[in-house]
């Protein structure tokens, strides 16, 4: 099974057993570091497992922040161990030192903790190691074939043809249906011929997988082309799992194509879901986690305010308010740290920031990059404008441009805009037109599969974001 659906999110089941065995390993790593300073009579300690389970926890968690279990395929072994370096050694030690001060119990000697996390950091090292022989070995990998070759084909052959994109699957080859276009040649896709029935090839390949990608999808009952629907009654019948592009693209890329979804698609789909308890418990969620942030950063805040007055000899104010679209359309001002000089926008027109505009202050360009400027947000969390997770809030004048050029853009404001998201995670920051529209893919993932679950995840990976800079601008 390579994923696991667990609260409507998919979770990559290599991942999941890799993170449970770097938990075992982090484990192992405290008692041997607890036998190698010769404290041979902690060992039998009921409080060393707790100690030890808590620092393993510590270190899955940092994994997961520097966003090793999704990112090592696509960077290599060498980018994948940097990554972890950084989980085990600077995140895990702020975090441990931050668990520790509020659970003394929990503590350990800060040799015996020295000593764990080189141990914890080899011991992965060469787990990893094994571990991506192993996964790369084709016979690891389930066999997808695609039933189509033209514009709804198309969208796996140009994006999803390389190693790192296909991390758990292998496609062999694209089927043709009648007498559509093989578009899918032009990006590297093999165009499969066979003279025998579909779940005859199937059987004979050990296919595992057809992803419908048909463009004609009326059911045919002959070679004109339309959608085979008695050969894959018989492959379904047969075991072999049958997947629509846009469930298999939903499930491989964490996104939904806008040019695949229709409505009949989205009434009919399992997500979407609104209740009172999944609104309730979100709330909770966000004021627990906006004090808990508040808590940890307010001097930095303070010490940005300060230096925003400063850099501006005191002149204006180093708040910067501006209206947003937010729940269900209402506006609402946000509040973040100015970043710009004060004549930034001196006509009222709304601009795109752009690659090093010339507008933001030094330490503007600070704050940006580190996304401190967008810390005072939290209050907007607190006063219920905004959630911690969920889409960014754009402003009206870009909402409404947008709006009527991208389909399906107004549904991204059925969920409170966020200070972090799925998008933020997932696409590099942007202030395009496309860019808004990949954006948008991503914010509809969102939206149909948003959980408490997906939440903790968008922000603990966070963590990644603000420490590499990625999607900052």
């Amino acid at each position: 099974m390579p994923h696991i659906r667990v609260l409507r999110h998919y979770l990559h089941t290599p991942h999941l057993i890799m993170a449970a065995a770097e938990f075992a390993i982090a484990i192992g790593a405290v008692y041997l570091a607890t036998w190698l300073r010769a404290e041979d009579a902690a060992l039998t300690e009921p409080a060393l497992m707790a100690s030890a389970a808590m620092y393993a926890s510590i270190v899955v968690t940092g994994m997961v922040a520097m966003g090793v279990y999704d990112a090592y395929i696509r960077e290599g072994y060498t980018g994948m161990m940097l990554r972890s370096a950084v989980a085990v050694f600077l995140v895990g030690s702020m975090a441990s030192a931050f668990i520790y001060y509020l659970v003394p119990g929990l503590a350990l000697g800060r040799g015996t903790l020295a000593i764990a996390a080189v141990a914890a950091f080899m011991f992965i090292a060469i787990s990893r190691w094994l571990t991506l022989g192993l996964l790369d070995h084709e016979g690891m990998k389930r066999r997808v074939v695609v039933l189509g070759t033209g514009e709804r084909a198309l969208k796996i052959a140009s994006r999803m043809r390389r190693r790192y994109d296909q991390r758990g699957f292998r496609i062999l080859g694209y089927i043709p249906v009648g007498d559509a276009p093989e578009l899918v040649r032009d990006h590297g896709g093999e165009v499969l011929s066979f003279n025998e029935s579909l779940a005859s090839y199937c059987e004979a390949e050990r296919v595992q997988e057809i992803v419908v990608a048909v463009d004609e999808r009326r059911r045919s009952r002959d070679k004109s082309g339309g959608l085979p629907l008695d050969d894959l009654l018989d492959c379904r019948m047969s075991g072999i799992i049958v997947t629509d592009v846009q469930a298999f693209i939903e499930r491989e890329a964490g996104k939904l194509d806008i040019e695949l979804l229709q409505p009949s698609w989205m009434v009919f789909s399992d997500g979407f879901a609104r209740s009172n308890l999944r609104a309730s418990s979100k709330r909770i969620f966000d004021i627990l986690a906006s004090l808990g942030l508040l808590l940890v950063t307010w001097p930095i805040m303070a010490l940005t305010a300060l230096a925003i007055a400063v850099e501006s000899r005191f002149k204006g104010s180093v708040l910067y308010r501006q209206q947003r679209v937010g729940f269900e359309g209402r506006y609402f001002q946000v509040t973040k740290f100015r970043s710009m000089t004060l004549d930034a926008e001196r006509d009222g027109q709304a601009i795109w920031a752009a690659p090093n505009d010339p507008r933001v202050t030094r330490v503007g360009r600070f704050i940006r990059a580190t996304r401190i400027d967008e810390l005072p947000q939290i209050f907007n969390v607190l006063r219920g404008d905004m959630s911690f997770v969920g889409p960014r809030p754009e402003r009206p004048e870009f909402v409404n441009d947008l709006g009527e050029k991208i389909p399906y853009y107004d549904h991204r404001h059925r969920v409170k805009p966020g200070l972090t998201g799925w998008a933020q995670l997932c696409y590099p920051y942007g202030a395009s037109l496309d860019d808004a529209k990949e954006k948008l893919q991503y914010d509809l993932y969102y939206l149909k599969n948003h959980s408490i679950l997906l939440d903790l995840i968008i922000l603990i990976q966070t963590i990644d974001v603000v420490l590499v800079g990625e999607g900052a601008r």
